[in-house]
């Protein structure tokens, strides 16, 4: 149906709002309840019921019940609480810990594996490895989906990320990040040469007006204020291997900032850099991005190093992972072709 208007945003973290305006034309024998379950996503008939009898549904500013009969015109206003998400559960996962204390841990996360629980992902993600891992994770209340999670990596990116045992160790390490002073480096398969062997990358990052999957970089007075430094490692076949360090730590920040000065990271689905964007696509060099792409379908990223000051002791602490297998072998083979 094409004929009725629909707002729906979210008024605070706890509850969504909805309204409706009857077109005109409608049919004067439909009833509130069953107008509304064509609409709101999720809704059943119970469900409606229910939130009319609460009083979380007003036609033109009104309460009303559930056998209201709708008329042209009318404006209903739904204002329905979230329900709340699912506790995470504790699941036997692998998961790669290189570093361990009472306050904190370092993980090396493997790509495809999805950081914390959300919507689609409710199981088999990190945290739900982590609170087997040390079950006093289940008591860090920042959040139900997110014990102990002070930043995270995209699904498909590799590498080291740090999570707090305890609050006092979440909010100081939340400190950190936010001052910038937690040195993350990553490194990275990018498309085409970079006409300096070192540079930064700027702009504001924001999401897609077209895909809200995605983020773009956006006009400077919109967005959130990123900052990606580079420096090219070697050139190979017209890709660059480089080493990024972040100032700051945006969704998708990495990969946004690469796809606009047109280098987008090999292999990034979302991003461009799933294709041959420098050079022939033909003879040999078409048979090695085949290859290339078949044993690597994701971005060419890892989060390689992580270097911070232990909020609790003091110490020093600084960690290295090496290249996963997927991204060792693409920048080998592209080392064994420029070399022939």
């Amino acid at each position: 149906m094409k004929n009725y208007q629909l707002q729906n945003e979210p008024e605070n973290n706890e509850t969504t709002r909805y309204q409706f305006i009857v077109p005109d034309g409608h049919s004067e024998n439909q009833r509130v309840d069953a107008y509304i379950t064509q609409f709101v996503q999720n809704a059943t008939r119970n469900k409606v019921q229910e939130a009319i009898k609460a009083g979380y549904v007003l036609v033109n500013g009104e309460k009303i019940k559930n056998s209201y009969k709708m008329q042209p015109g009318d404006v209903i206003e739904i204002e329905l609480p979230k329900p709340p998400p699912p506790e995470a559960v504790a699941e036997n996962i692998p998961i790669d810990v290189v570093f361990e204390d009472e306050h904190l841990l370092i993980v090396n996360k493997a790509a495809g594996m999805v950081v914390h629980p959300a919507f689609g992902n409710w199981t088999g993600t990190l945290v739900n490895g982590l609170l087997h891992h040390a079950d006093q994770l289940s008591d860090v209340d920042d959040d139900v989906m997110r014990p102990g999670i002070v930043h995270r990596l995209d699904k498909n990116t590799s590498g080291l990320l740090v999570v707090a045992k305890n609050d006092f160790m979440h909010a100081k390490l939340s400190e950190l990040f936010a001052a910038h002073t937690i040195k993350r480096c990553y490194h990275s398969i990018t498309w085409g040469l970079f006409p300096e062997k070192n540079g930064t990358l700027t702009g504001n990052i924001g999401r897609s007006r077209t895909d809200r999957k995605k983020m773009t970089v956006v006009d400077s007075d919109t967005g959130k204020h990123a900052v990606t430094h580079y420096q090219v490692l070697e050139e190979l076949e017209l890709l660059s291997y480089i080493e990024l360090t972040l100032e700051t730590g945006r969704t998708h920040q990495i990969r946004v900032h690469c796809s606009n000065v047109n280098h987008p990271v090999f292999g990034d689905q979302e991003y461009g850099g799933d294709s041959v964007r420098y050079g022939s696509n033909s003879g040999g060099r078409k048979d090695l991005f085949e290859k290339l792409f078949k044993a690597m379908p994701r971005q060419c990223l890892h989060a390689k190093t992580l270097g911070f000051v232990h909020p609790a002791t003091g110490e020093e602490l600084f960690f290295e992972a090496d290249l996963p297998t997927d991204f060792q072998y693409v920048l080998d083979s592209l080392r064994e072709f420029a070399n022939r």
